[in-house]
């Protein structure tokens, strides 16, 4: 016996409403990074931490709206996947703060 075919328009339409949610999340987290920032209601350290973690959401919204990794059924494809691109954003953040306390170290 065959398994039942899905109906091609609906899948389309869902994933279509995915990217558009996933538009959505994404300006409104980028919107808040910016407030956060733009209109400052709280000391420097929590404003840090309020948009570290808006930007960890959002990579996590990218990565479920935009490239389709889900957890529930990951593969190793995945998961090799996510290791990559954490290991890439590491190696960008952990650079950009070693050359910007090199020029810290020179300038004072």
């Amino acid at each position: 016996m065959t398994a039942p075919q899905a109906d091609p328009r609906r899948e389309k339409r869902r994933e279509i409403q995915t990217f558009v949610i996933g538009y959505a999340l994404a300006l409104a987290l980028t919107g808040g990074a910016f407030a956060a920032v733009h209109w400052p209601r709280f000391p420097a350290r929590t404003t840090l931490a309020l948009v570290s973690s808006l930007a960890l959401v959002q990579m996590i919204v990218h990565l479920r709206c935009f490239l389709h990794v889900s957890l529930r059924r990951s593969s190793r494809d995945d998961l090799l996947l996510i290791l990559f691109s954490t290991l890439i954003i590491i190696l960008m953040v952990a650079g950009t703060i070693v050359i910007i306390a090199n020029l810290h170290g020179r300038m004072m």
